[in-house]
């Protein structure tokens, strides 16, 4: 029932289960990433019927649910309910994905900006949600993490808006921009992006800018160092990627970052959160070995 595209964990723009993430918990990111990467490549296979689609979709589902447990066509949403039984992490955000990609197969165009996120909380947010269930973090993090995670589908979108448009018949871009600007579809068929498109992908651009100021607050909504530590290299990716499609055309070429430029953003990503806790530590030592009465620089009365 699958139909492996042959992408994988090095394909992505974020990182996978680094060693950023605890040992005992990168197994299991691996079984969700697996499942997700099946159920994706099914939604994005051009030689497959919607109907189609949709029917090994729901295979998945009812395999990741617990309503099918035998069939080794879905050998992935198997082991990954064992996993969601062993770590007890709800099967909701692998449901929400399945709906996301059920939806790939019958939604060609998105109307607008709010109609392209709607897509992306059920596409993109499930992953960073599962993420923070799986660390046993407060679900307070929930909307920093939808944040980095939609901004990171848009991204990914804009790279590949030319390949989605002629392989798929998929534009991702909002529709209603696109007319605001006076351009058509069929301007993602070009070599090169036109100066109405490039008025496009700079308003997504716009839009993401702001998604990840949101996202900023992620690593400190945290309380693994690790998991803080990969969220602020992720951010770092995320906002380098953004200036890379400012500069350059994913119509004119693919637009992605160098092995030294992702190298770089994790180091400055999980720099930046060993420096601020290192920082919030010393202050916390200090005010407690501060007599009380000295803290503000008054004495009691």
């Amino acid at each position: 029932m699958e139909t492996p595209s042959g992408k994988s964990a090095a394909d992505e723009n974020f990182p996978v289960g680094s060693r950023l993430l605890p040992a005992r918990l990168r197994p299991h990111v691996a079984a969700f990433y697996a499942y997700a990467r099946a159920i994706d490549d099914i939604a994005d296979n051009p030689d497959l019927r919607p109907d189609d689609k949709i029917a090994r979709l729901d295979g998945f589902a009812r395999a990741v649910e617990g309503l099918e447990t035998v069939d080794p066509a879905f050998r992935k949403a198997h082991d990954l309910r064992r996993s969601l039984a062993e770590t007890r992490v709800t099967h909701r955000h692998c449901m929400d994905l399945i709906h996301a990609f059920k939806q790939d197969a019958t939604k060609p165009r998105y109307d607008d900006w709010d109609d392209l996120i709607g897509y992306c909380d059920r596409s993109a947010a499930p992953v960073g949600r599962y993420l923070i269930d799986l660390h046993g973090e407060p679900v307070a993090a929930y909307p920093a993490a939808d944040a980095l995670c939609n901004a990171l589908q848009v991204l990914n979108h804009l790279q590949d808006c030319r390949d989605d448009y002629e392989t798929l018949n998929r534009v991702y871009l909002p529709q209603s921009w696109m007319a605001e600007a006076g351009v058509g579809v069929e301007a993602l068929a070009g070599d090169r992006s036109t100066p109405a498109l490039r008025r496009v992908l700079d308003l997504c651009l716009d839009a993401t800018d702001g998604l990840l100021v949101s996202a900023d607050r992620l690593p400190d909504r945290l309380r693994t160092m690790r998991f803080a530590m990969e969220a602020a290299a992720i951010v770092a990716i995320a906002r380098k990627l953004g200036a890379e499609l400012r500069r350059r055309d994913p119509l004119a070429e693919r637009v992605a970052l160098t092995r030294a430029q992702f190298a770089a953003c994790c180091a400055r990503g999980a720099g930046r959160v060993l420096l601020q806790r290192s920082l919030r530590g010393g202050r916390s030592a200090a005010a407690r070995l501060t007599p009380a009465g000295r803290r503000s620089g008054r004495t009691k009365t």
